[in-house]
This record gives C-alpha cells, structure tokens and sequence, in this order.
C-alpha cells in the first residue's frame, strides 16, 4: 500500500529552482535513501513533506490525503515525523522530557503525565538513552544528541519517520548501531525516509534508493541499481569511490 505520494514537486527561492518536478511514491513499512550532493535539494524535499516550506507547485499525499502546505504541527498529527540535520533538543529539559513532549503533542496524544512518562522511558530503552534520561539535553554530546532527537520523533508515534542525516559524525561502530535501530523501526511498522551521506548505511538499509541532483530526481531503484549507474556515479558516488 502506498503511504506517501508526491508529485511534480518544485520549489523556488526567488530566481533558485530548489527542486524541479520531483515525483516519487513510497509503499509503507519500506525505507526509502535519498542521496545526493550538497545543495542538491534533500533538506528541502523534507521541509515541503513536513510543512515547513510551501512547494511552489505539486502535491503532497499523504495516506490519501491532500496536505500540500499544511502547517508543520498537522502534519505531525497526521503520522509524520522528522530529525533536523542540525540536532535541536530542547537544551534545558531533561532527556526525558524533551521525549514526553513528542508524546504529549503528537499523532496520539497521551492521556495523562503518567502515561507520557512511561511510553518514553520505553521509547529511551528502545534508543539506548535510558541511563542518561535525567541528563540535560544540553550537556550531551553529539551521538545522544542525535538520539534525543529521533527518540523525540517516535514519541509522536509516527507512521512516517525522516530522518536528516542521523549518521554523519558518528564512528564505524555508532553508524552500526543506528543502522540496526532504524531497521528495528522499521519493522515495528514505521515506513521510513533516510537523507544520509554515509554510503555503507543508506545502501545498507534501504529498500529503494532515490537520487537528487541540482534539484531534479535523476534516478530511482535499489541499491544494488544505483551504484552501477552511470549517471549517479557521474552525479555523485565518483567522489567516494575515488576517494
């Protein structure tokens, strides 16, 4: 079945065409790579699904639903959640907190604080935050700031997961560790998009892979697909297999 479905997509910022005609549909319970050079359009992509940005034309479909140019706040009520590329925990709460807000205000709003506190203390066991629930989201450091985030994100209980770079920074051990999660969220139901530039893990977890370039989707299939195409390791993949 087909969760999201987004058509003919453009986004202009002023003369910049950001994103040109971009087409895809992603079935549920899949994760979907999208890859691509810097500037190419992913983060962008992100903020027309979720709501931050109006795309100048297209749709956006979301389980059958029409929610091109929704606020934010409805798209997470509607079953979709995102990370940041650049990790924004609510510096001054706890750990725990900052996740009880993502279940007080998400898809399924908990019914009380209780509630709430007990569906997060799962969700941080689930993300291997457990032991620093009571940390300051503040004092972390980038890996359990990158944790904080996605564990806020599925305390909104989300059908569909973004996720915006969660592995650049990590070491070779970390990016394995959040590999196996997000497969694990997957499975658990979630359908979910992955912006990576950390080749070994998106090709190592996606179902399909879809690749931007200037704005323009220049490719879509598996991942065994795209690393023998020419055109995407013109685009983009020549630079690490030459590095």
């Amino acid at each position: 079945m087909t969760i999201l479905e987004v058509e003919d997509i453009s986004k202009d910022f002023g003369g910049l065409r950001a994103l040109a005609n971009v087409s895809f549909a992603l079935e549920e319970g899949s994760i979907l790579g999208l890859i691509g050079p810097n500037g190419s359009g992913k983060t962008t992509l992100f903020n027309v699904i979720t709501g931050f940005l109006r795309p100048t034309s297209g749709r956006v479909i979301f389980g059958g639903d029409d929610i091109t140019g929704n606020a934010p706040y409805k798209a997470c009520k509607a079953g979709i959640a995102r990370t940041f590329q650049l990790n924004k925990p609510f510096s001054n709460m706890t750990v725990l907190e900052n996740v009880m807000v993502g279940l007080l205000n998400g898809k399924e709003p908990v019914r009380s604080m209780k509630d709430a506190r007990a569906e997060s203390e799962a969700i941080l066991a689930t993300t291997g935050l457990a032991e620093k629930r009571l940390t300051r989201s503040g004092r972390l450091g980038l890996v359990d700031r990158k944790r904080v985030e996605l564990a806020r994100a599925l305390g909104a209980k989300p059908k569909l997961l973004l996720l915006d770079e969660m592995m650049t920074g990590l070491n070779l051990r970390e990016i394995e560790d959040v590999m196996k999660l997000v497969q694990g969220i997957r499975n658990s139901g979630t359908t979910v998009i992955v912006v990576e530039h950390v080749m070994k893990a998106v090709l190592g977890i996606s179902d399909k892979v879809m690749v931007l370039s200037a704005g323009q989707k220049i490719f879509e299939g598996t991942p065994r697909e795209v690393i023998n195409d020419k055109q995407v390791i013109e685009a983009y993949l020549g630079e690490y297999q030459n590095a």
